[in-house]
C-alpha cells in the first residue's frame, strides 16, 4: 500500500499470488516436478483492468467512482476478447447483499469456478479505504483529504462443489536489526497486518496485541460469532508482494490514534518503478527462483495448492496507480489503442507451463530500425511490434 513503507529505497492449504522481489530456490525443475493437481496461472482483477462502466448493463464500481477524475483504467472489456476473472471482489453494505450476490455467482458459475475468494486483500481495503483515504471508498479522518470517515474506528470494523477462502495482502517482514525491540516489532507488525484478518478465521479471535492496542476501537466477537467464523475457510490466498524491514518506533506521533499509531513501527522497503523495457531479465530470474522455492516448500510438506503470477498484463495498481508495471504483457499507455507487448517473463512462464526446464529464454532485442521488437526464435527473427521506450 502507498503508506506501507515509511521509507522507500528506489532501485521486491494456500493459493499463492505474488509480485517481484528476491528469493533463492531450486535452480532446475519442470512443471512435472509439481503434484499433478497443483494449479498455475496468472492473476488479474476486473476493478483494475476493465473500463466500459456504463456498457452491457454494467454500472460503476466503487473504483470507477473513486478514480473518475483523470485516473482512467485500462479498458480490458473492449480489448481482451472476454477474459474470465479469477477473483471476484465484493464490496457490500450488508450480509444480505453479500449472500444474494454469492448465490447468483454460485448458480451461474459454480459448475466452472472451483475456488472462490470472498474478499481480495481485505486488509488493504480496510487500511487504504477507511484509514488513509488513498483508495476506494476514500474514507479517513482528515477533512482536507476525505469528505467523510473515521480513521480511528472504521479500519477495524469493515451449493456447488467449490471451495471458499479469502485473499490476504502479505509481505515478508524482517527485523531491521537483531535487537529485541526490532524483533518484537516485527512480530507486532505481522499480527497487525496478517493476524488481524487471519487469526479470527483460524482461532476465532484477534491477536492479543491487536486487542490490547486497539482497545474499544476494534469490535469484540461474541462467543457465538467466534465459534461461527473459526475454521470457516477452505483455503488462504497469499498475495505476496515484497520484503520489508521492520524498525521499532515507539515514539511514533500521529494526530490521530489509528492503525499506524497502534503499529508503532517504521517499515523500509525497495520498489521498482514502471519502465518501458521488455527484457525483464531480473523478473525472470526472480520468478524462476520463487517457483523453485515453492517447490522446495511443497516437497517439505507445505500444503500449497497453486501459484499465480501477478499480473497477466499491466493494470491500474490499487496502491500505486500506473507508477509500477507488473504485467507479463506491457501495455503502452501512450497509445490510444493501448497496445500490448509480450515481455521476456511471459515467454519464460509460457515455456515453463509447456513442460520445458525453468531456464532463461533468449532475450528480446530491438530491431535495427528501432521500430520493432525482435524475438530470436528457433534461429529466426520475428518482428512482432513496435519497440517500447521508457
Amino acid at each position: 500500500m502507498a503508506r506501507l513503507c515509511s521509507i522507500v529505497v528506489p532501485p521486491k492449504f494456500l493459493l499463492l499470488l505474488h509480485l517481484a522481489t528476491a528469493v533463492i530456490g531450486v535452480d532446475h525443475y519442470t512443471r512435472a516436478d509439481f503434484p499433478a493437481d497443483f494449479v498455475f496461472g496468472s492473476g488479474t482483477a476486473a476493478p483494475q483492468y476493465e473500463g466500459a462502466a456504463f456498457e452491457d448493463g454494467r454500472t460503476p464500481s466503487i473504483w470507477d467512482t473513486f478514480a473518475h477524475s483523470g485516473r482512467y483504467q485500462i479498458n480490458g472489456r473492449h480489448r481482451s476478447g472476454g477474459l474470465q476473472n479469477l477473483y471476484i471482489v465484493v464490496k457490500t453494505h450488508s450480509q444480505k447483499d453479500f449472500a444474494e450476490y454469492a448465490d447468483v455467482c454460485f448458480k451461474e458459475f459454480g459448475d466452472r469456478v472451483l475456488h472462490w475468494t470472498t474478499l481480495n486483500e481485505v486488509n488493504v481495503a480496510a487500511l487504504g479505504g477507511y484509514d488513509e483515504g488513498t483508495i476506494a471508498l476514500g474514507h479517513c479522518s482528515k477533512r482536507s483529504v476525505c469528505a467523510k470517515g473515521d480513521s480511528t474506528t472504521e479500519p477495524y470494523t469493515a451449493t456447488q462443489n467449490g471451495k471458499v477462502g479469502l485473499n490476504i495482502y502479505a509481505v515478508g517482514f524482517i527485523p531491521y536489526t537483531n535487537s529485541t525491540q526490532d524483533v518484537m516489532a516485527t512480530q507486532r507488525v505481522q499480527d497487525f497486518y496478517i493476524g488481524w484478518v487471519i487469526n479470527p478465521l483460524i482461532f476465532g479471535d484477534y491477536p492479543d496485541i491487536v486487542k490490547k492496542r486497539a482497545k474499544t476501537r476494534i469490535p469484540a466477537f461474541t462467543k457465538q460469532e467466534s465459534e461461527q467464523i473459526k475454521g470457516s475457510l477452505d483455503f488462504i490466498g497469499v498475495n505476496h508482494y515484497f520484503t520489508v524491514f521492520v524498525k521499532d518506533d515507539p515514539s511514533t506521533k500521529r494526530d490521530i490514534k489509528d492503525f499506524y499509531a497502534d503499529l508503532a513501527a517504521e517499515l523500509i522497503c525497495q520498489m521498482t518503478r514502471r519502465n518501458g523495457t521488455l527484457n525483464d531479465t531480473s523478473r525472470v530470474e526472480y520468478v524462476q527462483a520463487y517457483i523453485g522455492s515453492v517447490l522446495d516448500a511443497v516437497r517439505n510438506g507445505s500444503n500449497t495448492k497453486g501459484y499465480f503470477v501477478w499480473t497477466f498484463l499491466d493494470c491500474l495498481e490499487l496502491l500505486d496507480g500506473y507508477g509500477t508495471s507488473f504485467g507479463l504483457y506491457y501495455v503502452d499507455l501512450d497509445d490510444k489503442e493501448l497496445k500490448r507487448y509480450q515481455k521476456l517473463s511471459a515467454r519464460w512462464y509460457s515455456n515453463f507451463l509447456k513442460g520445458k526446464k525453468g531456464t532463461m529464454p533468449n532475450a528480446i532485442t530491438r530491431g535495427p530500425n528501432s521500430d520493432w521488437v525482435i524475438f530470436p526464435r528457433e534461429g529466426k527473427k520475428l518482428a512482432v511490434g513496435r519497440s517500447v521506450r521508457s
